[in-house]
């Protein structure tokens, strides 16, 4: 044995068998093993159980997490982390007034990071996304997703890409990758489907030779893309093997919830604007609706209607969406206290969304996301905290004190 973590005074998220998700009413329901142990071998969590049980206390290293709780690790589903340069000076804009979609017509918004990371190097790219992997880390983030998307380019989307797949190389997070070429025209394409001829007949199969992503993504809103482009943009992906994940309904009901169902996504992400037709398009649907409150927090716009969706009996993950422009926000934790203040989930429902839920939007459900023998020993110990509601509670307060990933401490 490795690791033996003992006199744990909450062990969270505890599944003897691992479902795929929770849903409806049974996201309110959050196992817990009080003043437990747990013990993980190599990369691999080896037994659990209560302190009573525990017979055989050697191992190469033992922590005593008296006080405080062991987590699994927190999935990150939804993430643009992988950027040139931070965009404050639109955050003033937006203080003054100006709408999202203003600046995007000004060239700014996607448009703006695409043109500095044309101008930015894979090498200075990987160097800033590779701070960023470690900041999350310390948030308490074992695995992520990453999209690319500020290229708009063959050349710079690939670029974006292959930082991610190296991040995924050189840290100790799970990584998965996304290519989302079709997250904005640039202003050279006065004929936009010049545009998306260049993204299925160029970047796809470039990104699918190289096997630089899992995922296919386009951002399905007016002014971006509609539903008939993205849907053709997801079933050209498949034919290359990448399964889709939409940005759908964050300005706007937009349709990609409905083109999500149809290309049977693996999960669609923001849903800030939601009717109930995009619900019941949900319902009886293996895609999972995938909430980002930390843009609907930036950009001071209307959050998912989350307990509508649990009261339909639909499962929800929660996610980041860090980026430069809606979410520059990469904790976990804070994503937590949002759904619990803003959206009024408990925080044992917010917690299985941003680990077991969460887990099935990357396609880690077997694997990672709960406390369960044979996953990835992926979990965080917690500082001297009450009870779990402390952690979105205190939402300014680091609580993640020490962070163990693929049966390592970090």
């Amino acid at each position: 044995m490795d690791i033996l973590i003992k006199n744990i005074k909450g062990l969270v998220q505890v599944r003897d068998i691992s479902p795929k998700w929770v849903a409806g009413k049974d996201m309110a329901e959050l196992p817990i093993l009080e003043n437990a142990f747990l013990k993980i071998d190599g990369e691999k969590i080896s037994d659990y159980g209560l302190m009573s049980d525990l017979k055989d206390e050697e191992a190469k290293k033992v922590i005593d997490a008296t006080g405080r709780f062991v987590f699994p690790s927190f999935v990150d589903s939804h993430t643009h982390l992988v950027f040139a340069a931070s965009r404050e000076s639109e955050f003033v804009d937006k203080i003054k007034g100006v709408s999202y979609e203003e600046i995007a017509r000004k060239g700014g918004g996607i448009l703006n990071s695409a043109k500095r990371l044309q101008q930015t190097s894979e090498e200075e790219l990987y160097e800033s996304a590779l701070k960023r992997a470690f900041e999350i880390i310390g948030f308490g983030t074992g695995a992520v997703e990453i999209k690319s998307g500020y290229g708009l380019t063959v050349k710079d989307e690939i670029k974006m890409l292959r930082v991610a797949k190296r991040i995924g190389e050189n840290t100790p997070l799970t990584v998965k990758t996304t290519f989302l070429g079709a997250h904005a025209i640039p202003k050279e394409y006065s004929n936009r489907q010049q545009y998306i001829d260049l993204v299925m007949k160029e970047m796809i199969p470039q990104v699918a030779e190289e096997g630089l992503a899992e995922y296919i993504d386009a951002f399905c809103e007016t002014g971006f893309f509609s539903p008939d482009e993205t849907e053709m943009i997801m079933e050209e992906g498949k034919k290359y093997g990448l399964k889709p994940k939409i940005h759908a309904n964050q300005l706007n009901i937009s349709g990609g919830v409905q083109v999500g169902v149809k290309t049977k996504a693996v999960s669609v992400d923001h849903l800030e604007s939601m009717g109930q037709e995009e619900i019941d398009a949900l319902v009886g649907s293996e895609v999972m609706p995938t909430m980002l409150p930390g843009a609907a927090f930036f950009l001071r716009s209307n959050y998912p209607p989350a307990r509508e969706m649990m009261n339909a009996g639909l499962p929800l993950a929660l996610a980041t969406d860090y980026n430069p422009g809606s979410a520059p926000c990469g904790k976990m934790p804070f994503i937590l206290s949002l759904a619990c203040v803003q959206m009024r989930m408990t925080p044992e429902e917010a917690i299985n969304a941003a680990t077991i839920n969460s887990a099935y939007a990357m396609e880690l459900q077997d694997t990672q996301g709960s406390i369960t023998k044979g996953k990835v020993a992926n979990v965080f110990i917690t500082s001297e905290i009450p009870s779990i509601s402390y952690i979105p509670y205190a939402f300014g307060s680091d609580v993640v004190d020490q962070v163990i990933l693929n049966g390592e401490v970090v």
